[in-house]
């Protein structure tokens, strides 16, 4: 039997235990594991952020379940339209741009149309 020392991936502390054990601590294995994958996460979590502020944009302009809007006033607000969830488009092929359940129709002459979840009742 080979006589090598086990040593934790995160904090190089010495391993007792199982044989396929890898981290000294819960904390040490989830430390090692943000550190592996922060650029993912990051990114990701950006990305929600802004499909957040954009959600809430469209919340907050929106009376009733439809509403027109300048472009220009949502791009003030801070709407980004390079982030949506989906995309929906009608039999009509009118192209509706979803964050989450708030979504967008881009209209002629610089306005958005902005509804509520298409699918619900």
């Amino acid at each position: 039997m080979e006589n090598t020392q086990r040593i934790c991936l995160e904090c190089g502390d010495a391993l007792h235990g199982r044989a396929d054990q890898k981290f000294c601590s819960d904390a040490c294995r989830n430390s090692y594991n943000n550190k592996i994958h922060n650029d993912v996460t990051s990114l990701m979590r950006n990305v929600n952020n802004i499909l957040r502020k954009n959600r809430k944009i469209l919340l907050n302009c929106t009376e009733n379940k439809k509403t027109k809007i300048s472009r220009d006033k949502l791009i003030q607000k801070g709407f980004n339209f390079t982030y949506f969830t989906h995309v929906y488009t009608t039999k009509k092929g009118s192209i509706y741009y979803f964050c989450y359940d708030y979504g967008y129709l881009i209209l002629d002459g610089g306005y958005c149309f902005i509804v509520k979840d298409l699918n619900e009742n």
